[in-house]
């Protein structure tokens, strides 16, 4: 489902996308480019004035769709779980400050315990940062991953697992981000969508495209239209499915980094208007 002719009024460029520039430039050439949707990565925010960053935001009159990231709650070592509550409540005070409704959770997992282990201390964690969430009014959003991170980086790797987690927890501060590049793959996808729409879980929706071949899994993701990955259709199963929110454009490129940002920010505008 192609975007209405120039039509930027729901697109999001994440920091990390454009990661040569800090927050300054984002904020600055994103809204010179007509993008007035951002999520922040927390790296831009490191030695930051908050106070200052929240005025920039809002002098360019740019919508803060999320924090990235929270989450990396388990650990085989207590003193790490501890000490990973501790930096999520940072990132609350992070959102708070800089007017973000939403923290994104790359939930984590130990190689050195079993998936089920990690997924109860993700749940722990969770249920844990309640209260600061229902304090601060922020939601949190638990982002399913791609199976090739399930060692490492996230013990919740499809739709079905994260709605199973978020109607376990059954907060209205608790939801689920889809990220067509985790996703795309699941046959379930589309059915799992509908559910989670329908228990109002559905919290945001993150696109990029998937290389063939893929050289690097972390950071050759593709722009939308350079790889397999059906993006209008799961766009469109999202849209149905009632969700009003932003498309967050969510690409970790070793390729496109190297490249001028000012002319990269113009390919996503394309790839979004004809491509997404």
């Amino acid at each position: 489902m192609a975007s209405e002719i120039n039509d930027f009024s729901k697109l999001c460029v994440h920091t990390l996308t454009t990661k040569p520039w800090g927050i300054e430039d984002c904020v600055k050439n994103y809204s010179k480019a007509g993008i007035h949707g951002i999520t922040i990565w927390r790296n831009v925010l490191e030695n930051k004035n908050l106070a200052e960053v929240k005025s920039l935001l809002d002098d360019y009159g740019m919508t803060i769709v999320s924090l990235c990231r929270g989450g990396f709650f388990p650990s085989v070592d207590v003193a790490k779980r501890v000490l990973a509550i501790e930096d999520n409540l940072q990132a609350f005070e992070q959102a708070a400050a800089v007017g973000a409704p939403l923290i994104v959770l790359v939930c984590g997992a130990d190689g050195g315990q079993s998936l089920e282990k990690s997924r109860e201390q993700i749940a722990e964690g969770i249920v844990r940062l309640l209260p600061a969430a229902r304090s601060a009014g922020i939601k949190l959003a638990i982002e399913p991953l791609h199976p090739m991170y399930a060692g490492d980086r996230s013990a919740i790797n499809t739709m079905k697992q994260a709605n199973d987690m978020a109607e376990m927890i059954n907060s209205p501060w608790v939801g689920v981000a889809v990220d067509v590049y985790h996703l795309w793959w699941d046959d379930t996808l589309s059915a799992e969508i509908k559910r989670c729409a329908s228990k109002d879980h559905l919290f945001a929706f993150h696109v990029c495209d998937w290389n063939v071949p893929t050289t690097d899994f972390l950071n050759d993701r593709g722009l939308m239209g350079d790889g397999c990955i059906n993006i209008p259709e799961i766009r469109g199963w999202i849209e149905d499915a009632g969700f009003k929110g932003f498309n967050e454009v969510e690409i970790f490129s070793g390729k496109y980094w190297a490249t001028d940002q000012t002319a990269y920010l113009e390919k996503i505008k394309k790839a979004y208007i004809t491509k997404t």
